[in-house]
């Protein structure tokens, strides 16, 4: 048996390293390659599914960011408000609605507004002016005579002031487009009075049911009623009216009774003295042309200028 302790002792050392070329660094470098690709990608996609006024509106957010936050909205697609978070969410069909689109429902909804808000401040200033005809006929010793003749009311039209007739106290001869003194008075100091205001005028003569003995071939109702609407018109210029404000002179006959029950009766003989509403005025402005003849962007006059403070201190004329 041989002896082990004579046997030499051999130790085997391995070397590890060299694995410069086979670490895991490059594992690393390749993720934030992959990540960066992805969100590339992912940005154009977003790019390319987003609406064109989203587009724009998160532009014009970046380059004015405080506009939008006093704006608001519901998203930055209708350049609206920073603090509502952005637009809706990614998985809809449609994008939000286009700036341009907006912009136009928001004039129409303000071209709304402000209609109804001057039809409003109209309404308010015709009503004025009621109360300060009413105040002039009760000042004047002319007209305070006749006020049982003169019926002041407000319609769909604008303000409407009607002379009437009674039994005894005919505004004009029988039969005849000549005035009465007295009625010449009267409407004198109406058109001095209406002068002080923006509105258009409208008369319309109106007659009784008695006719003509020449019957309807001849000279008839509707004939005087027009003839005398005209020779109103005539007198009113003649107080200090611009002949202008008259927008329509009509004749109506005895079509529109006052007294319907009563067709002979003395006040359906009457001259109705029309201050027209900005409507009615550009509906009879229409009747004749067209449409784009009347402005519907027509800049609205303030209260004062519908009725000034001109016409409280107006006098009786002789």
């Amino acid at each position: 048996m041989s002896d082990d302790s004579s046997r030499p002792i051999v130790i085997k050392r391995i070397k590890k390293g060299g694995g410069a070329a086979h670490g895991g660094a490059w594992k690393i470098a390749y993720a934030d390659f992959v990540t960066a690709m992805m969100a590339f990608f992912l940005l154009m996609w977003l790019l390319g599914s987003t609406a064109k006024g989203d587009l724009e509106g998160i532009a014009d957010f970046f380059q004015n960011p405080l506009t939008f936050e006093a704006s608001g909205g519901s998203g930055v697609g209708d350049a609206s408000s920073i603090l509502k978070g952005g637009g809706e969410d990614l998985t809809r069909t449609a994008g939000q609605v286009k700036r341009g689109d907006v912009d136009s429902n928001r004039k129409q909804l303000t071209l709304k507004q402000q209609k109804m808000e001057f039809e409003r401040r109209e309404r308010a200033a015709l009503e004025q002016l009621k109360g300060r005809i009413e105040k002039l006929i009760e000042d004047s010793p002319q007209l305070r005579q006749f006020k049982n003749q003169l019926l002041l009311d407000i319609t769909s039209e604008g303000l409407r002031i009607q002379i009437v007739d009674e039994q005894n106290r005919p505004m004009f001869d029988l039969a005849s487009d000549q005035l009465k003194p007295y009625t010449r008075d009267i409407l004198r100091e109406i058109g001095a009075a209406l002068n002080e205001v923006p509105n258009r005028i409208s008369l319309a003569g109106h007659t009784d049911a008695a006719q003509f003995s020449g019957g309807a071939k001849g000279f008839s109702n509707w004939e005087l009623s027009a003839n005398r609407a005209n020779a109103s018109r005539r007198e009113m210029v003649t107080g200090g009216m611009d002949d202008f404000k008259i927008l329509r002179v009509v004749g109506l006959s005895s079509s529109v009774l006052f007294d319907p029950n009563d067709p002979l009766n003395p006040v359906n003989r009457r001259i109705s003295i029309v201050v027209l509403n900005k409507r009615t005025e550009m509906s009879i402005l229409q009747e004749e042309g067209p449409e784009s003849d009347v402005s519907a962007e027509e800049t609205l006059p303030p209260l004062e200028q519908l009725v000034p403070q001109a016409i409280s201190g107006s006098q009786p004329g002789g």
